[in-house]
């Protein structure tokens, strides 16, 4: 059987898909790199946790303002934008780590400015898909490739990013993340997009963000979607926090190979990624949402008791694969059910449940490591997931909704 990447039909995907691939490995250096960097000035696993919890605190708190201007407004000139202002954010970490000034001060204020920025580019970026393809049905794709994406920046750019630490020192991987901002922002500005219609709102801001929360947790599927992804998000998505302190504590490793055990996570979150995108329909992604967490947990808690490399490599690989399989399946029902003047909104309260949650999952795992270890977090975090699993799994077997999900929209009140 051929497999084919639907989205990739669209010549406006296309420039996307390069631009941003070559911008998410700079990304995921710029990720190890600050944690190798507050590690390495402070020796403190919270202070690791409490350096990802203010980048991104900002998406919990304002995710719904940033859904609000991807709503209303020219989604490309605010990517154009974020991109911009991101580059500027990874050129000064690069002068600062480079000239030997970096000190954790900036780190935070530097880590909380990229945090505002994403509060208005995550809802965007992932509204903007739509507008990117030709094809309607094309879209669950798209989705599911972005993650791919992601994901394989995730696989190269630790990978990259450990080899030029222990090389060259970590200042070099924020001067090649900024500098990778050229190619994303050059595909933005050569798409050939047709004009979005206006939108003129007669109410005021906070009463559309009430109507977009009102909208979502008054559908059973949203809601449940939702509120799976955000135990996930807090439980989960602080491996890569922990991951430094098990290579350097526990598994005895150095840089490069920290940087192929986050890879490892990107290998699997690649092979989902890659099955994801070339499904033809999303009947079913309910199903995967409630199995991927699971996988995720067993994975994490793998990790957890691994004491040799070569067990904490596939046990890395299975976070992976269940973490890509759970957002962008989340992510591709939501914006397959949701109604196009609230989409904006919608992914903003997913964008909160993704990325808000998960810097609160950051700084309680750098407390939980201080108080109980490492390991005991993983495995507590792994267990939580799985069992975060079976209540969903309950949840929509009793609201029959499991294979439904695709064609079950909120009920307007």
């Amino acid at each position: 059987m051929k497999l084919t990447l639907p989205a990739l039909r669209s010549r406006n995907y296309r420039l996307f898909f390069t631009g941003q691939g070559i911008s998410l490995i700079g990304t995921w250096m710029t990720q190890l790199a600050t944690v190798w960097v507050a590690y390495q000035l402070t020796q403190s696993a919270f202070i690791v946790g409490l350096v990802g919890f203010v980048g991104q605190c900002p998406n919990f708190f304002l995710a719904p303002f940033g859904g609000l201007f991807a709503d209303r407004s020219d989604r490309r000139s605010l990517l154009v934008t974020t991109q911009i202002l991101s580059m500027v954010q990874s050129l000064l970490l690069a002068g600062f780590a480079l000239s030997g000034t970096i000190n954790l001060s900036l780190l935070l204020a530097l880590g909380f400015f990229q945090g505002l920025i994403k509060v208005v580019d995550a809802p965007t970026r992932q509204t903007f898909v739509k507008d990117m393809i030709e094809r309607p049905e094309d879209l669950a794709s798209a989705i599911a490739l972005n993650s791919t994406l992601v994901n394989g920046g995730r696989l190269l750019g630790p990978a990259i990013a450990g080899i030029v630490i222990a090389r060259v020192g970590a200042g070099y991987c924020f001067l090649i993340d900024g500098l990778s901002y050229v190619a994303v922002i050059a595909g933005l500005l050569l798409m050939r997009l047709k004009a979005q219609p206006r939108i003129t709102y007669q109410s005021k801001p906070l009463q559309r963000i009430q109507e977009g929360m009102n909208y979502a947790f008054q559908s059973a599927p949203i809601r449940s979607i939702l509120s799976l992804m955000t135990v996930f998000s807090l439980m989960a998505m602080s491996n890569s926090i922990l991951a430094p302190i098990m290579a350097l504590q526990v598994l005895r490793t150095d840089a490069h190979t920290l940087g192929f055990l986050l890879a490892a996570s990107g290998i699997g979150a690649l092979i989902g990624g890659a099955y994801l995108s070339t499904r033809s329909t999303v009947a079913g992604l309910g199903q995967i949402i409630a199995i991927a967490p699971v996988l995720a947990g067993v994975g994490l808690i793998g990790f957890g008791l691994s004491r040799q490399i070569w067990l904490s490599i596939p046990a890395m690989m299975l976070v992976g694969f269940g973490s890509i399989l759970q957002t962008s399946s989340s992510n591709t029902v939501l914006q397959t059910i949701v109604e196009d003047d609230k989409r904006g909104r919608i992914m903003s309260l997913f964008t909160m449940s993704f990325l808000g949650v998960a810097p609160f999952g950051q700084l309680l795992a750098g407390t939980l490591a201080t108080a109980i270890g490492t390991p005991n977090t993983l495995v507590l975090n792994g267990a939580v997931c799985i069992l975060a699993a079976m209540i969903f799994a309950r949840q929509i077997f009793s609201l029959k909704i499991s294979s439904e999900l695709s064609v079950i929209r909120p009920k307007h009140q």
